[in-house]
Parts: structure tokens; sequence; C-alpha cells
């Protein structure tokens, strides 16, 4: 194992609770230097790791997994101090990451290449390699369960890891470092926020970019990887829709959107981030919507009452006001919430609004916060519309009690993951490929084995 914690530059980051705004601790801001002796670690440890056979890479992915389930209850609090979020929230994250760590683990020996079909004296056949090294750029909001992920996928086929968490959550994704015990230089730890970022995407000695987080920035990595033609595997932001046809229960519709919407504090890729509720059902859609809202309770993530936590930051809240007072200024009704919580932490309630138009910035950009906007269609066939007209194409989910309608949902909508008469499933239990500007390639799955190795294919002949 190696810990990268030494730095060139006096430059530090704080880590603030949300709740609280207290620090819990800091971390250097990295540069080139720590970007370059970590890349020249793992560059360094890949001849001896990549020809390890995939049982003693999975072995070692497995023996992790033990480790990091004993300290599940101390990793679930260090990732709540840190992101605000539930502690039951971010235990279940936990717990879902190291069950990825296993699959992975199960998956990775299976991974083999095929034999094809050749002359009568030769032989042809395809083989999997690892494509060197992995710059893992991880997001805060679920830091440990996609971590856990990319290393394990990138580790089990052979490539080695540069790890860099995001500087809002690093102190846990450096606890789960100090609990691998792999080779040295098979996984490197880098912190820091871009100044260390960037000179690793543009690293000439990394082979492969691994990025989960907004489209601004995935749109940098993309143009830091081009020079060399470096593979990017990026899954972006989303504007996630929820359309509630009509004909289904309005308080069930209200609870699947509170539930989209609301959870993890409305800050997942995969939030319900706008909805288009059929005329029919509105006004009890609504009414349904706004008394679920205004009965969670809004604290810290550590109180297991607490429903909403804290947004990450300042500047998280900021957004999500913006977004909401613009709203309101162009037209919108505020039906609950819409107001920042006064007192310490980064508190923002359940807010629900109506009357909200598609050219809004609520509707088009991803807001990232306990927000649910709702827009009122005439019909199906103007929900998957609206669905459709923004440049994200993350995830999207359809109520409806109509076979013919949800068949046309999973055919029309244009998004990676389309989930019917449920707001959560999909991804990361299986795979998604995100459209438009939510990102490139398959970031979970069995799929992720895939983008992580590279395909060569071998011509064998007798010699004369």
């Amino acid at each position: 194992m190696t810990l990268l914690q030494a730095t060139t530059t006096a430059a530090t980051i704080e880590v603030l609770d949300p709740a609280t705004g207290e620090l819990v601790g800091s971390i250097p801001a990295g540069g080139d230097a720590e970007a370059d002796a970590a890349v020249s670690a793992a560059r360094a440890a890949l001849p001896d790791w990549s020809p390890r056979p995939a049982a003693e890479r999975a072995a070692l992915l497995k023996s992790w997994a033990g480790a990091l389930r004993e300290h599940v209850e101390e990793l679930a609090e260090l990732q709540t101090r840190e992101n605000g979020r539930p502690l039951g929230e971010m235990r279940g994250g936990l717990e879902a990451g190291v069950d990825t760590i296993e699959q992975y683990a199960e998956l990775g020996p299976l991974h083999r290449g095929r034999s094809l079909s050749g002359s009568e004296d030769a032989t042809d056949f395809m083989v999997r390699e690892p494509r060197g090294v992995a710059a893992l750029l991880v997001p805060w909001n679920d830091p440990l369960a996609i971590a856990c992920g990319q290393i394990a996928a990138a580790l089990v086929t052979g490539n080695t890891v540069v790890y860099k968490p995001s500087e809002r959550t690093p102190l846990s994704g450096r606890r789960i470092v100090e609990l691998f015990d792999g080779p040295d230089g098979v996984l490197n730890l880098l912190l820091g926020d871009g100044r260390a970022g960037a000179p690793l995407v543009a690293h000439p000695g990394v082979d492969v970019v691994v990025h989960t987080g907004s489209v601004e920035t995935g749109r940098k990595i993309a143009a830091g990887c081009a020079p060399a033609l470096k593979k990017a595997l990026l899954e972006l932001g989303g504007k996630d829709p929820l359309i509630v046809d009509e004909g289904v229960d309005p308080a069930w519709a209200a609870e699947q959107a509170a539930s989209g919407a609301f959870t993890a504090t409305g800050q997942l890729c995969t939030s319900v981030e706008r909805i288009y509720v059929h005329g029919s059902l509105a006004d009890p859609f609504l009414e349904a919507l706004v008394s679920r809202a205004a009965s969670l309770v809004v604290g810290n993530g550590l109180d297991p009452e607490t429903d909403v936590g804290p947004l990450v930051d300042e500047r998280q809240r900021r957004i999500v006001h913006d977004h909401v007072r613009e709203a309101v200024a162009a037209g919108a009704e505020l039906l609950t919430g819409g107001e920042p919580a006064e007192g310490p932490g980064f508190f923002y309630p359940a807010t629900v609004l109506s009357g909200v138009e598609g050219m809004m910035r609520i509707m088009r950009e991803e807001t990232f916060g306990p927000v649910a906007p709702v827009q009122v269609v005439a019909s199906f066939e103007a929900a998957l519309e609206e669905a459709n007209s923004t440049s994200y194409g993350l995830a999207a989910s359809v109520l409806t009690s109509s076979q013919a309608n949800a068949q046309r949902a999973w055919r029309e909508l244009e998004a990676g993951t389309v989930k019917v008469n449920s707001v959560w499933g999909g991804a990361p239990g299986g795979a998604a490929e995100p459209r438009k500007a939510s990102g490139t390639g398959f970031g979970y799955g069995p799929e992720l084995l895939d983008e992580l190795t590279q395909t060569k294919v071998v011509h064998v002949e007798p010699a004369p």
C-alpha cells in the first residue's frame, strides 16, 4: 500500500462538517509534484501487478472487503461528518460498496478473452489486458460506495490505481486506503482539489481516467485527455425527470416523488430534479407532495430522526436557493420550503414549486438540492417531449398504470436508465451508459471491467 501524504506546498484545504460548520480535518491542496509521485508509484508497480493471476488479485480484494466490513460504523460516521448525509444512508451506501468489491472479485477471474476461428494451421484468439494506470476521481455525495466499485474493478483487471477523493470528503477516502493491505504502488492516494486533479488527468503516465461528477468538470477532464487520446470514462450530472401519468394513485406518486427529490438532500446524480404531472391529478398530487415535504425532519445526519441533512457547503446552498428564487421571480409558486435555515450548518428544507415552466433554470440546469419543481402537462406525449428537452440524459422515471405508456417511456426517453413505477433501481447494481451531456461509457456493473481493459487479437501460425 502507498499512502502519499507528503506535500511540497504549504497550502491546505479545510474539511468542514456541513451540519455544524466545525472543522473535521484538513488535507494538503496537492499539485503537480504530488500527482507525479502518485502516478510514478502506480507505474512502477504495474509490471509486477498486471501479470499476477486474476484469482490472486481477487483474493486481495476480498480481504479488503472484509476489513472494510469491520469498520462500517466508523466509515459511515466519517462520511456523514464530511458530507452531511444521514448516517443510515451512508451506512447503506458503504455496505453496497463492499458488496460491489466482492462482486468484482468474483467476476474478475471470469473476465477472459475468446478463441476465434482460424485456418487449419493457425490459431486466432482475443485476450483482455489492463489499460495500465487508472486515475479515479471520485465525488463527495456517495464517496465510498463509488470508490469501492471503481477501485475494485480497476485492480481486479490488473490496472494500478491513483485514487483522488473529492476535497470535500477526503478523510473517509484516506481511511479506506489505510485499510487496504496490498503491494506498494498498487493503490495510491492523491489528496487535493483541482490543483492535484488537473495534472493527474494530463499526466502522460495515466492510461485511463474515470470520473463521476459535474458536467463542467467532465468537459475539462475530456479536454485534458484529448491530446494523448487517452480513454475518459465519465458519469456526469443529471436533471432527471419524473413523469406522473393519469390514472395513478396521486398519494403513491407523491411519495415516490418525495423519495426521489429529497433523499440525500437531493444531492444524487439520479435524484428527481423535475416533475411532469398530468393535469387530471395535479391538485391531489401537489397536496400530498407538499404534506410529505413539510413532514420531513431537517437536521444533523448523525441524528437518527433526521430525514433531510444539510447541503454539503454554503456554495451549494447558494446555488439551490438561487434556482428557487429565480423560479419564483419568474412566476412559479412556492408551496413549501424555499428559505435557508438560520443558524450554523448549511441546511435547506424540502421545497416544492408549482407553476414552473420549461425554460426556467430550475427545469434545465442541475440544482442538486431538496427541491421538487412540478410542471402540469396535458398529455403523456407532452410529458415525454418535456422530459427529453434538456441536454442531460442520465436517468428518468415514469409512474403509469398503462402498459402501452410504460413501453413508450423506455423506448422514447433519452436516458441511460429508465425506471417504470419506481424512482430507484438500475445502476450501480447493474449497468448504465449515460446519454447526451451526462457522460460516456459504463461506470458500473460487469461492463466496467470491459471499459478498464483493452482487447488484443493474437494470430499464431507454426514456423516453417
